[in-house]
């Protein structure tokens, strides 16, 4: 098989070496995630904990596959951003931006990494204050958590995309929140962070996406964001956004030099996969965004907000649909809450106490060892009464 026909296959997690990029992608992101975790600090500055996280990245993904005959592509694969209170997402500073955390701040924490375009992402949500979380923050820190875990069980082969879709909606509303609509599960394919396979969050009339059925080998990030408002958010200020994707089947003869110079850098910088504006120089870099985006070169992600006093929760993991079941392999474990809900609902109760590994076919010969008991722990049904999530 020469090399263009081998390009051609598209690879997925019949791969061994396919599943083992996707973990190390996993394994690099989780680690960012604990680091930006823990400079989460009243009067840090946001921006400087963007920073660290994309720098963690980027160094540790440097080192690896150095040593093979094809140059390998790696880094990040969604810019670090820090979106707080009622900011929904997106919120990942420039340099020159002064805004820092404050005690008790909910913030969101937005990331990714790939590995020859095999993408792991993980959004988690974290209070800033020691002890218990109560309230309002815990029902929509809960409501995200247990709707993330009743996802991981119903994104299996076999399974419809709009079965998920209603499901996350009753759990949010168990728990008097909405989930904020507009947010999208995507389906990941190599170099692909928005595959065509996708979830809806919300479906309404303005909304629609087509009915899949999910299979064996396919890979997902799944993505919920529940909020104790409307779950509307909108875009205040077209200024604040600073995270784009190139969009590769768009073409347009740039008429400002600063445009040109700035398309040529992310054409080479970020081909594929979204980036940060502070990752460029930042004069002229907002300068020529402007006519990029205006043309439609540039996908921008928008900067939203819900109303003020409004708690939003933001949880996303990658999963792989191996043969022996689903594997979450991008998370950290939330924090202890005490929400005012509790989780009554049959149906709930039912999908939580689905296990999300399929049990080996064959007879009980072999031994369980180590690693089998591993897998038999992976299998353990979330209880819906432990703070209304998984501390995992």
């Amino acid at each position: 098989m020469s090399d263009e026909e081998r390009e051609e296959v598209e690879l997925d997690l019949s791969s061994p070496e396919v599943v083992t990029k996707y973990k190390l992608a996993a394994e690099t992101v989780n680690k960012a995630l604990q680091l930006v975790l823990s400079e989460c600090r009243p009067n840090t500055k946001i921006v400087d904990i963007c920073e660290k996280g994309d720098s963690y990245i980027t160094t540790q993904t440097s080192n690896m596959y150095k040593n093979v005959k094809k140059k390998v592509e790696k880094g990040i694969a969604f810019p670090t951003c820090l979106s707080v209170n009622n900011t929904v997402c997106h919120f990942s500073p420039l340099a020159s931006d002064e805004t820092v955390l404050e005690e008790g701040d909910v913030i969101k924490i937005d990331m990714g990494c790939h590995i020859d375009g095999f993408i792991a992402v993980v959004a988690h949500t974290h209070v800033l204050q020691q002890g218990k979380v109560t309230g309002k923050a815990a029902d929509v820190l809960a409501a995200a958590n247990t709707a993330a875990e009743v996802a991981l069980r119903l994104v299996r082969p076999g399974k419809k995309n709009k079965d998920v879709t209603e499901a996350i909606q009753k759990v949010a509303a168990a728990y008097d929140c909405k989930v904020v609509e507009g947010v999208l599960s995507h389906q990941l394919k190599q170099f692909v962070i928005d595959g065509n396979k996708v979830v809806l969050s919300v479906g309404n009339a303005d909304t629609r996406v087509d009915d899949a059925e999910f299979e064996e080998n396919e890979v997902y990030a799944i993505d919920i964001v529940a909020s104790t408002g409307d779950g509307k958010p909108k875009m205040l200020d077209e200024k604040q956004t600073t995270v784009y994707k190139r969009a590769v089947d768009q073409n347009y003869h740039l008429k400002m030099k600063a445009s040109r110079f700035i398309f040529s850098e992310i054409s080479q910088k970020f081909p594929i996969m979204p980036f940060t504006a502070r990752a460029l120089e930042e004069k002229r870099a907002r300068l020529g965004l402007v006519e990029c985006v205006n043309h439609d070169l540039l996908q921008p992600y928008p900067v939203l907000h819900e109303k003020p006093g409004t708690f939003v929760a933001h949880i996303k993991f990658t999963v792989l649909l191996m043969p022996n079941g689903s594997d979450r392999v991008t998370s950290h474990p939330v924090q202890e809450l005490e929400p005012t809900k509790t989780i009554d609902d049959p149906e709930i109760k039912a999908w939580l106490a689905l296990g999300t590994k399929t049990k080996k076919k064959g007879g009980g010969k072999k031994k369980k060892g180590k690693k089998d008991r591993a897998e038999g722990a992976a299998e353990e049904p979330m209880d819906a009464a432990t703070n209304g999530g998984a501390q995992e």
